[in-house]
Parts: C-alpha cells; structure tokens; sequence
C-alpha cells in the first residue's frame, strides 16, 4: 500500500497503479480500491492517471471492468465505492489525465 499511497514520489504512485491495472485480476484491483478509499484528492489523480495509462497502453486492459463489477459484492463498502469510481475512470475518460483539449 505504501507504494500506491507515497506522498513524496508520485511516479511511483502512477507506475504502481499502472502495473496492477496491468496486471488486472480482482485481487491487483482491489489493492488500487483500497488505495483509492484512503487517497487524498491528489494521490487520487495519480492513482487515476496509473490506470488510464494501463487501459490506453498496447492492447488494453479488459480485465479491469470484470475486477470492478466483482469488486462491487466487496464485504468492504470502502473498496466498493473506490471500485465504481475505477469503473467510472474507465467509462468516461478525464481529459485531464489524457492531456487531451476540450472540443
């Protein structure tokens, strides 16, 4: 948890987010839930922008959306309110971790 949470290294916030997204069982995304559940606003974003570069990375990550959907019958309310907000991360993407311009 202290590398998805490191207030003084956000690059390693944003890569370890990355590679669980990556890797895209339950079990990597839970670990992204609890993360979430206990960011402030700004290691939110960071976490955020992890798993928008694993979803947009060579082929994807499908895994992600089925972690999230079963992550939703979690016994832990916190990880099931942070996994509907990586399924929203995932249904509507922030142009603001995209970079992208408003139309």
């Amino acid at each position: 948890m202290g590398l998805l949470l490191d207030v003084e290294d956000t690059a390693v916030t944003r890569q370890t987010a990355e590679a669980l997204a990556r890797v895209g069982t339950v079990a990597a995304v839970r670990l992204v839930a609890l993360a979430v559940a206990e960011a402030d606003d700004n290691q939110a974003d960071w976490l955020q922008a992890g798993v928008h570069d694993a979803l947009v990375g060579p082929g994807g990550v499908p895994g992600v959306a089925a972690a999230c959907a079963n992550l939703a019958r979690d016994r832990n309310d916190a990880v099931r309110r942070a996994a509907a907000d990586i399924s929203a991360w995932i249904e509507v993407p922030d142009d603001s971790v995209t970079g992208a311009s408003p139309a």
